[in-house]
């Protein structure tokens, strides 16, 4: 069974709340909350005082996949002024912290102590204490629903990007290229209904634009920090592609594929070539 961890501020304020509405224990404090927030449920409406719009609705997304997760980069209010920081690789929490107001997010990375994953903005969930946590534990659903959230929210971003005609194209290929190596990194298996945002040799892609399919042999230049240029074959659906001549993809054409939406993972992946694939992007 999980434990609750009781934070400092969060003593702090089931005190005055017990000093103000003379609870006889902390755990009468907590039960009347807890109640307070099931009539709210039930009657439709917001714990919050009336008049009162929640900042956080105002902001979220309508389209988030988990309403109480959020990657941070697009949290702009946190909910009650606490960030809980969590490890999408692992399912562990790594941080929290209090912020004053409303919150803009430019850069921020940090290392998980429990898997050592080095996460951005872009990787970091923030969860809510709405957030059904214990219940998840058990039900052991919340690694898959931070993937959930963190794979919406990597998609979103992208067909966003693919949408702003001012975004600089050096901005686009590094932020496919760090999308790439947290999917390697945190070993997902992508869905097969959500275009992909990564490009791994031995995968076989389907390029919706055109309906070709993409065998993706081996990288073809050792970019550490970098996208990848790629030997691929390139074939239509009733073409063998054993006849099929290999050719060279650029990392240009690579990041517009993938971030116009283009490509789908096929179910199954294409065999490594001359043992050439190895199913990494990156030459190390």
């Amino acid at each position: 069974m999980a434990t609750i961890r009781v934070r400092d501020w969060t003593k702090e304020k089931i005190n005055e709340i017990r000093d103000a509405e003379s609870h006889s224990s902390h755990d009468s404090v907590i039960k009347s909350l807890l109640k307070d927030r099931e009539l709210a449920k039930f009657a439709g409406e917001s714990a919050e005082p009336a008049g009162e719009a929640s900042s956080i609705d105002r902001d979220r997304p309508a389209d988030r996949a988990i309403d109480e997760m959020a990657v941070v980069d697009e949290l702009s209010v946190p909910d009650n002024g606490v960030l809980f920081l969590w490890c999408p690789n692992c399912a562990m929490e790594i941080a929290h912290m209090n912020v004053d107001g409303e919150m803009n997010v430019s850069v921020l990375e940090m290392d998980c102590p429990h898997c050592l994953s080095n996460l951005d903005q872009h990787a970091i969930v923030s969860i809510d204490i709405g957030y059904p946590l214990e219940r998840k534990l058990v039900e052991d659903g919340l690694q898959a629903d931070m993937k959930a959230c963190v794979v919406d929210y990597w998609d979103r971003t992208l067909r966003n990007r693919a949408e702003d005609a001012t975004d600089e194209g050096v901005g686009i290929e590094q932020l496919v290229w760090q999308f790439g190596q947290y999917t390697r990194e945190f070993t997902w298996e992508w869905p097969t209904d959500v275009p992909a945002v990564g490009f791994e040799a031995g995968n076989t892609y389907r390029n919706t634009m055109t309906d070709e399919y993409i065998d993706v042999v081996e990288p073809v230049t050792g970019n550490r920090n970098a996208l990848n240029s790629f030997e691929v074959k390139r074939y239509a659906p009733d073409t063998d592609p054993a006849e099929v001549e290999p050719e060279i993809m650029d990392s240009s054409t690579i990041v517009d594929l993938i971030v116009t939406r283009s490509l789908l993972l096929e179910v199954q992946s294409a065999p490594a070539i001359d043992g050439h694939g190895n199913g990494s992007e990156q030459l190390r």
